[in-house]
């Protein structure tokens, strides 16, 4: 192929050093280099004005180009970088070949960054996405949920039917063990024994105790056993297994005026002329009662029990196994499971300080609202005239809660569930904190029997152990609620004695409870799917008109983080308080159920069943009706939501 001629009939090409082009030809325009430097024209583009070496550009096509033919518009040459005007003047004849041309790297500190392994390493691993929306991360396609379903129903719901209590006082006969300091902690059951005559105190001692268990769980049938012999402590105990069956049966020991439980775990009870301390080995107790059981020990030295239980029971298991491999239709007793509740640990005494209750684990066990009040009056360091007596006749009921004591007891079961939530497994917290009504409540109040007789030096034993919880941050929130109430104590003495106009304020602990989710839903944990810990009060405040709708909004956007939160919610217990309040006519509420239900049945459509059997369904039937509206701008989203809860109540339904 012949080269393009320039006008003095030289090659386009002869000034050019030319590079071997993959191909076998020339290489092209731009990979060109001038290397002539005779003058400053010929550093010049071959293209530019006034050259007048100036070649005539295009691609070679086997025509000569002529001088005196017409010219083809030239090819721009590549940009090339300008020369400062305030540059150093540098003479025409200096080669600029590219060996000298020199290297300025890159700035202060920037050539070693860039050139560490570990930084390149890491820009290598770890790509940056600049388009973070949800159409841009999946294309639209929602990802795959792979959540694993847990079972968060009761299946094997024990309760406690039966109770035995059993007081070993004797009183005004001192135990051969048990220093007693004068003066000491005398009131039992918030009584005083030492009022004549004994056995009259005795009978009062047991009637309160029975009054105080009732307030944890009416229906739980309980009997008492004041200073019981070895005989009378064997009949009861199997009276207590032939009436409850297969349920949980409870029995409270008080041993205040029996000797301390033995190394080898032996209680003590009285013959029948209360002469002598008759010792019960837990072996036999266990073949009285079998299990399930609940165990409370009130005594010195209780933790040598829990140490002596175990064995005892493996023991049995063992014999019963053996007689199993003996006669195949032998029917084995159950020894298990069983929970205890214990006083102190092993060689630590109850307290005897004369400004507490001598019975002061059965106090935080039974009756755990006048105990905190007790408590915070003797550990308040401001002086002040309020007795703990005072504090304790706090005017309200229980379970009442727009009264002083009601609304304490609220705060304080709010507190107590979120601590155990926020410290047990979340298998031990249903077992315990949702199972049984009996269980709940003894050890919601067992947390407040740890901080109260820990101060004491006590410290209480449970099976299975919990783990210690007096440190946490909550019982600052719980003193401050103490702290509102009793301030409000004078004024409400003065209303009930000489009738002046008070109105009791209201505990802001709810309130400020529901914003702290709020601001969990908003700037908090919730995208990195830690729990709440707010939760169990979302719970509680759902019982309260009040707060009732605020709380159902923050669990319906709780709800719609996703299936991690519905099980959450589920888990913790919100089921049959969602499904009871379907049971309202409120228009209210309307718009956040359907919510909310939408959400439960789009993870768990096993609710299906619960629906159906309650009539629940007609709570969603009513609202797609053309005459019934709802008060929310999305009306029409509201009822697409009640279509689809009726469509998964269809869903794969067997009757």
């Amino acid at each position: 192929m012949p080269l393009m001629q320039g006008p003095n009939g030289s090659s386009a090409f002869a000034d050019a050093t030319a590079q071997p082009s993959p191909f076998g030809g020339p290489p092209p325009l731009a990979l060109q280099r001038s290397t002539s430097h005779d003058d400053g024209a010929s550093r010049r583009p071959s293209s530019a004005p006034g050259n007048k070496h100036n070649i005539s550009a295009g691609f070679s096509t086997g025509e000569q180009s002529d001088s005196d033919g017409p010219k083809r518009p030239s090819m721009k040459p590549l940009l090339m970088r300008s020369k400062s005007e305030y540059g150093v003047n540098r003479s025409e004849d200096v080669d600029h070949s590219e060996e000298d041309i020199p290297h300025w790297g890159a700035r202060h500190g920037f050539d070693e960054y860039h050139e560490s392994p570990e930084i390149l390493a890491q820009i290598a691993n770890n790509w940056y996405m600049y388009w973070t929306d949800k159409r841009h991360e999946t294309t639209g396609k929602p990802k795959a949920t792979f959540h694993q379903l847990q079972d968060w129903r009761m299946r094997d719901r024990l309760k406690t039917v039966s109770a035995a209590l059993a007081v070993c006082l004797n009183i005004s006969v001192e135990p051969p063990d048990q220093l007693k300091t004068n003066p000491g902690a005398k009131l039992e059951a918030w009584t005083d024994p030492t009022t004549p005559p004994p056995q009259k105190a005795l009978e009062n001692i047991g009637k309160a105790l029975q009054a105080q268990y009732e307030t944890l769980a009416i229906r739980t049938r309980y009997k008492q056993y004041l200073d019981p012999s070895v005989e009378e402590t064997k009949k009861f105990c199997q009276s207590l297994r032939r009436n409850a069956k297969d349920e949980r049966v409870l029995l409270h020991y008080n041993g205040h005026g029996v000797p301390k439980p033995t190394a080898s775990g032996e209680i003590w009870v009285f013959n029948k002329n209360y002469t002598q301390y008759i010792p019960v080995s837990l072996y036999d107790l266990q073949q009285w009662l079998h299990a399930p059981t609940i165990y409370v020990w009130d005594c010195s030295e209780a933790g040598n029990i829990l140490n002596n239980y175990h064995r005892f029971v493996e023991k049995h298991e063992q014999e019963e196994d053996e007689a199993a491999a003996r006669d195949p239709n032998y029917e084995k007793t159950v020894f298990q499971p069983y929970i205890h509740l214990a006083a102190c640990g092993v060689k630590e005494n109850l307290p005897t300080n004369p400004l507490l209750p001598a019975d002061l684990f059965t106090a935080c066990l039974t009756t755990p609202i006048e105990m905190a009040l007790w408590f915070f009056v003797l550990q308040n360091p401001l002086k002040t005239n309020l007795t703990p007596e005072r504090a304790k006749k706090l005017p309200g009921r229980l379970q009442e809660r727009r009264t002083p004591l009601g609304e304490l007891n609220w705060i304080f079961t709010a507190i107590t569930d979120t601590i155990a939530w926020t410290t047990l497994p979340r298998h031990l917290f249903r077992k315990f904190f949702r199972q049984d009504l009996m269980v709940a409540a003894l050890f919601r109040n067992f947390l407040l029997a740890q901080r109260i007789m820990s101060v004491y030096g006590c410290h209480p034993q449970s099976f299975p152990e919990l783990p210690q919880t007096r440190q946490h941050p909550l019982w600052a929130s719980w003193d401050l609620a103490v702290d509102m109430a009793l301030a409000q104590l004078p004024m409400l003495e003065r209303k009930e004695n000489e009738g002046i106009d008070y109105e009791y304020q209201n505990s802001t602990f709810f309130t400020e409870q529901l914003t702290a989710f709020d601001v969990y839903l908003t700037r908090g944990d919730a995208m990195s799917q830690r729990p709440p810990e707010q939760l169990p009060v979302v719970l509680q405040v759902l019982l309260s008109q009040q707060h009732r709708v605020r709380a159902l909004i923050l669990l319906g956007r709780f709800l719609d983080l996703g299936p991690w939160a519905v099980q959450l919610a589920l888990s913790i217990g919100i089921f049959p308080y969602v499904l009871k309040l379907l049971q309202s006519a409120a228009a209210e509420l309307k718009p956040v159920m359907i919510f909310i239900w939408t959400r439960i049945l789009a993870v768990d459509i096993s609710c299906q069943q619960d629906l159906i059997k309650d009539s629940g369904y007609n709570y969603f039937a009513q609202i797609l009706k053309l005459s019934e509206s709802l008060p929310v701008v999305n009306e029409a989203e509201h009822k697409a939501m009640c279509a689809f809860i009726l469509s998964m109540l269809c869903k794969d339904y067997k009757p």
